[in-house]
């Protein structure tokens, strides 16, 4: 499957899930015919219910429903929770469930780390936003901040027929070689212009890290980069160190208050070497930061469930909508310019790692390991992960006790 860039689209930036989950919940009671999703985590919990819901009673009035999860980022829904779904007829699957060892989940790589919803080929919505509580404010100084968008138009089809084509589940397999695609070219810009791109492990696996080189290489004024987990190939560290020095205002905004603390320990690792390129960085400070969102001049903008670490940019299954609008890019900057100027602290020559023997060694590690992951990991030995359709089954009634709202491990999402 290729996609191109659309016109004609309606693009919505939604913030954090007390934009976000309204927006869907309200487009699933509008659903006539058919709803798809799929995301990383789904926790038993407020807003677990509160889809849960929202879809049963969806499944219950006709319409086709359909859900992907994450093995590895959704492992403890009750069979209660699930077996009300396909009670009502659901199709729920796990990408890649595997067995625990000593209590310990052990599917660490390749996940199924998209977020995306499509109802009735006519609205859709793509970005880094979970199903779970602490995506919204009350939850404490643990919610995080993140973004997604609602769209409707021409570029709906193609997430949609992406969705046909691989929610079924279409093995993937080890090839000893595989064409690379090439990123599709903007020859005619305007405005709602939109296109989906994604990342797996076939012909597509670095389309959404190209389209960031490719955006790095055009910018003229200012790139603003908002990241939840940055430790990015050695290729795109330098082409934002290279886009800094030939006087492009670039941002970096990271994690200030990480929810994993190796976050920030490995994006330090390379404040030196963007710092003195001219890279401006910040740390985002109000909680943990959770988007993955970027933007270039006065049109460009992407929004999605990409990292830029190695996770991402090698392994995961991801899914990234890129936007040439001038309106949707005002919107994002505004956002973007906000965060910076009231819940940020710009990193300076004192926030770097001291110079010393230890660091240094560190740094050339973390470098070589940067510039010769991406090859690395195509070896490595790996399974073919596998979709798992969990099938109905009659629900007792015994299975009528009030619904808990389990605490859920932590994720890095």
């Amino acid at each position: 499957m290729k996609c191109g860039w659309r016109e004609g689209n309606q693009i919505q930036l939604l913030e954090n899930g007390e934009q976000y989950y309204p927006a869907v919940f309200s487009a699933i009671e509008k659903a006539e015919r058919k709803i798809i999703l799929e995301t990383f985590i789904w926790f038993e919990d407020s807003v677990g219910w509160q889809l849960h819901d929202a879809l049963l009673k969806a499944a219950q009035r006709g319409v086709s429903v359909e859900v992907l999860l994450d093995g590895y980022g959704s492992p403890d829904l009750s069979e209660r929770f699930v077996g009300e779904l396909t009670g009502a007829g659901v199709v729920f699957r796990y990408y890649d469930p595997r067995p625990r060892l000593f209590g310990m989940r052990t599917n660490l790589f390749r996940r199924m780390h998209r977020k995306i919803v499509v109802i009735d080929g006519s609205v859709a919505f793509v970005g880094g936003i979970n199903y779970s509580a602490d995506h919204l404010a009350d939850y404490g100084p643990e919610a995080k901040q993140d973004y997604a968008v609602r769209v409707e138009g021409p570029v709906v089809q193609d997430i949609l027929l992406f969705e046909l084509e691989n929610l079924p589940g279409h093995a993937e397999t080890r090839r000893f070689w595989r064409r690379r695609h090439r990123p599709e070219e903007n020859r005619t810009p305007g405005e709602a212009q939109a296109l989906f791109v994604w990342r797996d492990n076939h012909e597509h696996r670095d389309d959404i890290e190209r389209h960031y080189l490719k955006m790095l290489a055009n910018a003229k004024r200012e790139v603003i980069i908002a990241n939840a987990y940055f430790f990015p190939g050695y290729r795109l560290l330098h082409a934002i160190r290279n886009t800094a020095r030939r006087g492009v205002s670039v941002k970096l905004v990271v994690q200030g208050e990480p929810d994993m603390p190796i976050v920030k320990v490995g994006a330090r690792l390379l404040y030196r070497y963007l710092l003195k390129g001219g890279v401006q960085i910040y740390e985002y400070q109000r909680r943990p930061l959770h988007g993955k969102v970027a933007l270039m001049d006065e049109h460009w903008v992407t929004v999605g469930s990409s990292n830029l670490d190695p996770l991402s940019l090698s392994l995961n299954l991801e899914a990234n909508l890129i936007i040439h609008d001038r309106a949707f890019n005002h919107t994002l900057r505004e956002n973007l310019h906000g965060i910076l100027a009231q819940d940020c602290q710009q990193v300076d020559e004192t926030m770097v790692p001291k110079r010393s023997w230890w660091n240094l060694t560190k740094s050339v590690l973390a470098f070589h390991f940067l510039r010769h992951f991406p090859a690395v990991v195509g070896w490595l030995p790996a399974h073919t992960p596998r979709l798992a359709q969990v099938q109905p089954h009659r629900q007792s009634m015994t299975d009528t006790q009030d619904r808990a709202e389990p605490e859920n491990p932590g994720v890095k999402p």
